[in-house]
């Protein structure tokens, strides 16, 4: 499925024609997908139709087209704070893009059914933590994935704000998926009309992960990271004052005139003449002043700046031993 959109050169590009077309319509899930870059997701020799609006599949890993995700992400209503259950977690892409939004106070759990790909969803998941900036940008949920058939959840396992299913879901199964949900909540899936028969053998109740209670210490982490984010910004405002910017001003593009062909006409004789144009004269030297002018305006190629990351180089300013300086940045590489 897929294909509602045209293809991006990058995750950016990719973003906005998600947008145009109004599968993106929220502030909260246009950050999250542009803070995860999707072709993270792909094996190497696939990345290059990573931003395409189509699925891919490859053995039991699995990614669903980007109109997908984000019909999705929109119809969940995410906010700070709620419980998620992503049945069926796959990769753990969609997982990462809704602990962006949950922050350090949700729950994000996933079931997957092959353990070969929660192997491959935990280390995108270290790559995400390890590598990349948007991790510092966000106060994020880690996912957390279990192996097990979602039609097999144990009865005693705790209900959740929001719910997803990627699988299809048959009409027989509707109800077993809403039991999983609080009173209140939003459950988002797919509906099938066929059976589909499982030839998984003896089931085994999955027994999800259970609702971790942080640690002061890491409560003291949340903090302390969340109070220097607001000094970065409140430096941020004071330096380039109100974010306003001054108007660019743009040269008067020189207006070119065409060549005039005037017709005479003297008595009931036609007689053409061509009437010199003043401008005519000077027609060579205004192309050559407009090549100047463009080549003015067009700005050098230049290699883009990396992007700053103030929030460690805050950090390792401070006057904290090392290994407490390292702890805040959850030991990250950069």
């Amino acid at each position: 499925m897929g294909g509602a959109v045209s293809a991006g050169e990058d995750n950016d590009e990719l973003i906005d024609n998600l947008k145009e077309a109004q599968y993106i319509r929220t502030e909260l899930v246009e950050q999250a997908f542009r803070a995860i870059d999707r072709a993270d997701y792909y094996l190497e020799e696939f990345k290059e139709n990573a931003y395409k609006d189509l699925a891919w599949k490859h053995g039991n890993i699995h990614l669903s087209a980007p109109c997908i995700y984000s019909e999705v992400m929109e119809a969940l209503d995410l906010q700070p704070g709620l419980s998620f259950l992503n049945l069926g977690s796959g990769t753990g892409y969609l997982s990462s893009m809704v602990g962006l939004i949950l922050g350090p106070f949700g729950v994000n759990h996933g079931v997957e059914l092959h353990s070969d790909v929660i192997e491959y969803a935990k280390q995108k998941l270290d790559f995400f933590i390890r590598t990349s900036d948007s991790f510092d940008k966000f106060d994020f949920c880690e996912p957390s994935f279990v192996t097990g058939n979602c039609l097999e959840i144990s009865p005693d396992c705790s209900q959740y704000d929001r719910v997803y299913c990627g699988a299809g879901v048959q009409k027989e199964h509707e109800e077993y998926m809403k039991n999983l949900l609080k009173v209140g909540g939003i459950l988002v899936m797919p509906l099938e009309e066929k059976p589909c028969h499982s030839e998984s053998g003896k089931s085994r109740l999955v027994q999800l992960p259970p609702v971790a209670v942080r640690s002061l210490q890491d409560l003291a982490r949340i903090a302390i990271r969340g109070t220097i984010k607001k000094v970065i910004h409140q430096e941020t405002v004071s330096k380039n004052g109100n974010g306003l910017k001054n108007t660019p001003r743009f040269k008067r593009r020189r207006v070119r005139r065409r060549r005039m062909e005037t017709i005479v006409f003297l008595d009931k004789e036609v007689f053409a003449s061509r009437i010199s144009n003043p401008s005519d004269d000077n027609s060579c030297e205004d192309l050559e002043e407009e090549r100047r002018e463009e080549e003015e305006k067009t700005p050098p190629e230049t290699k883009p700046d990396p992007p700053v990351n103030f929030l460690r180089q805050k950090v390792l300013s401070l006057p904290l031993p090392d290994p407490l300086k390292y702890y805040l940045l959850y030991y990250r590489e950069k």
